[in-house]
């Protein structure tokens, strides 16, 4: 029988163990790995008519975005263009982007505008980088 315990100041536990409240991450998992990658880019906010150009730098790529530092605040869901040259290759890349993450003056893309062409290029090229999102 379990005695009340509040009355003397301590909680009661349970006589039945149980297995450990498993708490949800902050962090989702990711539909494609990150691999480290610096080179610039050129970043391109559209304001109504006007058109602001930014040197940014890549820090991390993937399949489906890119990781880059750039000094300017801008808001999530903003819509950009890119333009890069990956380090190796000598197609110059433009595309479409939206901007879903931020940390300080780190901010996460994720491509809206490439090419089925573009893609495959990107996962022959990804895997001979170093992982960014390896947590060993």
């Amino acid at each position: 029988m379990c005695k009340d315990s509040k009355a003397e100041g301590r909680t009661s536990m349970s006589a039945v163990t149980g297995k450990a409240v498993k708490r949800s991450t902050e962090r989702r998992m990711r539909r494609h790995p990150r691999y480290r990658c610096e080179f610039p880019v050129t970043l391109t906010l559209f304001s109504g008519d006007r058109h602001e150009t930014l040197s940014a730098h890549c820090r991390d790529l993937s399949e489906a975005g890119i990781g880059i530092l750039v000094a300017s605040d801008l808001q999530l869901g903003e819509v950009v263009s890119l333009t890069f040259l990956l380090p190796g290759l000598a197609r110059s890349w433009e595309t479409r982007a939206v901007l879903r993450h931020r940390r300080g003056y780190h901010y996460g893309f994720e491509f809206l505008s490439i090419s089925p062409q573009e893609n495959k290029m990107l996962k022959s090229y990804l895997p001979v980088l170093n992982r960014a999102d390896d947590e060993t």
